[in-house]
């Protein structure tokens, strides 16, 4: 993709992992001048062979960027990255755009706009869902909140990474609207792993199954990435349970605050915090369907007859 005539063109990108690794490599295939920094050196060794650059330091990343981009995993991670001592407010030049691509807490994230305002900053509040596969095929869906002309400035960057990408309010509103994506997605998750369980109970071909269930009304996006991972008892983190549960805490609190009950998101932020207790926290979400075989009796660590 070749950019347009603008003035962003050197992007530092905070964060290299699972998610934030891929998507400063498409910034890097799409012309920009990408200067990464991760707290483990070989996650930058990896941008600097994809023909990014490393920093030693997040002020030396910043420092003559036109945009910063953050991709880490929680509020207090972001808080430090923008606001600690040596972080992003510290040392970027005044006008710079700051787009955090993390899943925090909504009033977290307007807490800290306010401090970009005053420090001189522009900030753009845009979580990402699609997991790792969508990180790796520039296809996910960014949701924003902020400023129109600051969402506009940053459509070069947005259309490097993503595949949807919609302004839905000021700032706080992408966090917010992240949230209610993790609360479909944990149920989705859930309720397949429930299927799964139910239809090997009865000795189904549950790879049979799970093809016509995805034709039908029942198939979804989470039903053809996660199926596959339920089938072979095999769950590398796409998207580790310790953050999915990490962000129904936040849409459990969000949504008490505002006086909405949601049941059956509670339902389930309590099975996704079992299975963070029971040691499942580093699997991929689709692990859920360890915690149904343990309230169902059986021993999760054992091969399903499909995988057999």
């Amino acid at each position: 993709m070749l950019l347009k005539e603008i003035s962003m063109t050197t992007v530092a990108f905070i964060g290299l992992g699972i998610m934030g690794g891929p998507m400063a490599g498409h910034l890097v295939n799409a012309g920009f001048d990408v200067v990464g920094y991760n707290r483990s050196q070989p996650k930058i060794d990896e941008l600097v062979a994809a023909g990014g650059k490393g920093a030693s330091s997040i002020a030396d990343a910043v420092r003559e960027a036109d945009v910063v981009a953050v991709m880490v995993p929680d509020s207090p991670d972001v808080r430090e990255v923008l606001a600690g001592e040596g972080g992003v407010f510290d040392n970027a030049k005044p006008g710079t755009l700051i787009i955090d691509f993390s899943s925090i807490r909504p009033d977290v994230t307007t807490e800290l706009a306010a401090q970009a305002i005053q420090r001189g900053f522009r900030l753009l509040d845009a979580p990402v869902s699609g997991g790792e596969a969508g990180a790796k095929n520039a296809a996910l869906s960014i949701m924003v909140g902020g400023d129109k002309s600051d969402f506009d400035a940053a459509a070069d960057v947005f259309n490097a990474v993503g595949k949807t990408v919609v302004l839905v309010g000021p700032n706080g509103a992408g966090q917010t609207v992240k949230a209610a994506n993790q609360l479909i997605v944990a149920g989705n998750i859930q309720l397949l792993a429930e299927a799964v369980a139910f239809v090997e109970a009865y000795g189904v071909d549950t790879e049979a199954a799970l093809k016509v269930l995805g034709g039908g009304l029942a198939g979804s996006k989470v039903l053809d990435q996660k199926g596959a991972n339920m089938l072979g008892r095999s769950f590398p983190p796409g998207f580790r349970i310790e953050l999915h549960h990490k962000d129904l805490g936040i849409v459990t609190a969000a949504a008490r605050e505002a006086g909405v009950v949601i049941p059956l998101g509670a339902v389930v932020a309590q099975l996704m915090a079992s299975a963070v207790a029971n040691g499942d926290g580093g699997l991929d979400h689709s692990a859920l369907l360890r915690g149904v075989l343990r309230l169902s009796g059986q021993n999760p660590d054992s091969p399903s007859d499909s995988a057999s």
